[in-house]
């Protein structure tokens, strides 16, 4: 069965057997994704960890089909229905809706009108009207009347009951109908009488017609978020008369009498059984696809939030922006450790500008302040301009950094045992400086959903979401690599093979015995066991280690051959590091042997030309126009700077400098057809927009980036 099982896997991936045969024996051996995408190539031929996760996934829908079928048998053997032929078919089933159409028939059901009439004793009728060779069906009926069937009519009225249902379980008319939705199904949606104010927001769906494939994942979730809050009734339709002729062509034979009351059974059981069967199965389908575009899209972005460019080592001074309360600062140390707390007012009502220009000045000079973060909440634009009025001895340069998710941060758990003695307001302006410094370190504390880069993330699959966003969260946190000596537990929870609970014990093991020496070290951890230290190994940096190999991304296991090249080179593996010739010198075809290819070594060399590197670009300082700080600021035509917040199918977000953002629609991102508005833009890029509308009364910008010089 296993076999079978990569094979349909390699089928619908298009990816060769051999490769998935050995991507799927890893995962069955509780390899994790990283690891395997990144330390196992020769085993999968090389797939990357996008492919390595479409196989994991395919792999946990055969194995959930598989245990479906397995009570579907018990079921049906309980019953003693199970033949030969029933039980090959289900064992040769591999699709959900196939398997759940040849179970139909057996399923227990619950009190149906169909099942009534079968307590009556109509079965025998039922069938004789289902064979459609008796024209004299009412006289046959009469048989039938007993204290619980009055009359012949009611008697054929049961028996038509138990047709409608066997009708409804019959394999080739569900697929007739199946087709007829596929093919043709059209997405209705209206407003609920008496709530056209009330759901304002949903206007655009009041009286909405569109076939189902042309509707957007965007505009369904909307309309099934309308309906969910009770403001649009929703239905899938097709044409009724058409699929019913289609129906009646399989189940009714002939003209006579029986065959009339067949096709009234046809008609019956289609509007009564059929069609809310499928039409729920087709919603559940369409509804599903628009979560998996919404989600693709939520985990698109927060790989490119999460990957933002990190400041590095450097002392932060970084102020939470208020105007009443005052601007909450604080100044952290290069790993983000606080130093120091303040409140300063500098905005309205307070206007302190001399006691707020004194107080930073002191602080940079006091804490060898480097760069400045600033939140862009509230009174950001005002402040940010006061505090780059600002002279100081040494360049320090001021970033507008997100707050999205900062308040949540600074509320949870977490924030809590990280800072038991300051309130929220010093927490969320630790968040916000630490998002300058490191902000993967920083992001993995936040719940994925609250920092700000979805689209109707609240009405997807929640399950499915929360596995793709901690998929995503791993691969970039593995891509980067985590040193194991400042790291976080948050962020040590997602380096491969680790988990919340040894993450935990890293870290009490760091704050007992002091600063790992080398990556041997970390076996040193309780419950480390050496299947696990290989999964999280690669990804685990020690930049103390005497070895440069520790802070590096080449795996403990590939020591011995990258010590055999250098004692080749008649060098140090320090040398060779540092020696660009030697490197070059170096035939990777020398040490190919069963256990390593060419693949492996290739990243070893790779990793040797620059140890330790960090895949995150540089980073930028954004200059926003000094001459718009309001909604009200802004004129048609104005060319503006402005930052990328967040990206959806329909378009892009961009911070221009104010409260609101403004939407540069797919249609306004380029002087070309875009398809894909991630193709051309990502979160965090610095673009040049032009303002093309401002509605006021709504507070809405729309935005273009067509014919504007990048």
């Amino acid at each position: 069965m296993a076999d079978k099982i990569s094979q349909l896997i390699s089928q619908e991936l298009n990816i060769p057997l051999h490769q998935v045969e050995g991507t799927v024996n890893l995962l069955r051996d509780d390899n994790s994704i990283p690891f395997i995408s990144r330390y196992r190539k020769e085993a999968t031929g090389g797939l990357d960890e996008l492919a390595v996760q479409w196989v994991d996934t395919k792999l946990n829908y055969y194995r959930e089909l598989e245990k479906r079928k397995s009570t579907i048998i018990k079921s049906i053997e309980a019953q003693d229905k199970l033949t030969e032929e029933l039980s090959a078919r289900i064992l040769n089933c591999w699709d959900a809706n196939t398997l759940e159409d040849i179970y139909l028939p057996y399923k227990p059901k619950r009190r149906t009108r169909a099942e009534v009439a079968r307590e009556k004793g109509l079965e025998p009728l039922a069938k004789m009207l289902m064979s459609q060779r008796y024209d004299d069906i009412h006289n046959r009926a009469r048989r039938f009347i007993t204290d619980a069937v009055t009359d012949a009519d009611a008697a054929i009225a049961g028996a038509q009951d138990i047709v409608a249902e066997w009708i409804s379980e019959n394999e080739a008319v569900r697929n007739c109908v199946r087709r007829a939705f596929r093919h043709e199904a059209v997405l209705n949606s209206h407003f609920v009488k008496g709530k056209e104010i009330e759901g304002r927001n949903y206007e655009n769906y009041y009286e909405y017609s569109q076939p189902l494939r042309r509707v957007s994942s965007h505009q369904l979730l909307a309309i099934r978020r309308g309906e969910k809050e009770g403001f649009l009734k929703v239905s899938i339709s097709v044409n009724d008369d058409r699929t019913i002729d289609n129906i009646c062509r399989i189940v009714v034979r002939g003209k006579g009498t029986s065959s009339e009351l067949v096709e009234e059974a046809a008609v019956d059981s289609y509007k009564r059984l059929i069609k809310p069967s499928i039409e729920t199965e087709f919603a559940a389908v369409s509804k599903e696809k628009a979560d998996h575009e919404a989600i693709e899209m939520f985990a698109q972005n927060a790989r490119q939030l999460l990957f933002a460019p990190p400041l590095g080592h450097k002392r932060i001074l970084a102020v939470d922006p208020g105007f009443r309360t005052g601007c909450k600062v604080v100044c952290l140390d290069e790993n983000g450790n606080l130093l120091h707390h303040d409140v300063i007012y500098p905005t309205a009502p307070h206007y302190d500008v001399e006691g707020a220009s004194h107080t930073v000045k002191q602080l940079v000079e006091k804490y060898a302040i480097d760069a400045i973060a600033l939140g862009n909440g509230t009174a950001s634009r005002e402040t940010e301009r006061f505090l780059k009025r600002l002279k100081h001895s040494r360049k320090v340069d001021v970033y507008v950094v997100s707050e999205n998710g900062a308040s949540i941060y600074s509320a949870s758990k977490v924030a809590r045992d990280e800072f038991p003695n300051h309130d929220v307001t010093v927490r969320g302006a630790v968040s916000i400086g630490r998002r300058l410094l490191d902000p993967l370190a920083e992001l993995v504390k936040i719940d994925p959903k609250s920092i700000g880069v979805g689209q109707y993330q609240h009405d997807v699959d929640q399950s499915k979401l929360k596995d793709a966003l901690t998929f995503t969260v791993e691969s970039c946190v593995n891509s980067v690599g985590v040193n194991i000596n400042t790291a976080s537990k948050e962020l040590l929870t997602y380096v491969a093979g680790l988990g919340p609970a040894l993450a935990e014990r890293i870290v009490a093991y760091r704050a007992e015995n002091g600063a790992f020496h080398s990556r041997a070290d970390i076996l040193k951890v309780p419950k480390m066991g050496k299947k696990t230290f290989t999964q999280a190994a690669g990804f685990l940096r020690v930049p103390e280690s005497d070895n440069p190999l520790d802070n590096s991304a080449v795996h403990p296991e590939s020591y011995a051959l990258v010590q055999s090249m250098a004692a080749n080179c008649g060098c140090t593996v320090a040398d060779l590091i540092a020696d660009k010739q030697k490197r070059a010198a170096i035939n990777i075809k020398d040490y190919v042997s069963e256990q390593v290819g060419i693949p492996t070594l290739a990243d070893i060399m790779s990793e040797l030309n620059k140890p330790g590197r960090d895949p995150r670009s540089e980073i930028e300082v954004m200059e926003f126009d000094d001459s718009v700080t309001d909604i009200k600021d802004l004129q048609k035509g104005m060319e503006l700077n402005g930052k990328v917040t967040n990206i959806t199918k329909f378009g892009a977000f961009v911070d221009i400098g104010i409260h609101e953002n403004g939407l540069v629609h797919i249609s306004n991102l380029a002087d070309r057809r875009v398809t894909d508005p991630s193709q051309v833009v990502r979160i965090g890029q610095h673009v040049r927009v032009r303002v093309i509308e401002v509605e006021l009364d709504r507070k809405r910008i729309a935005l273009s980036m067509k014919g504007v010089q990048q």
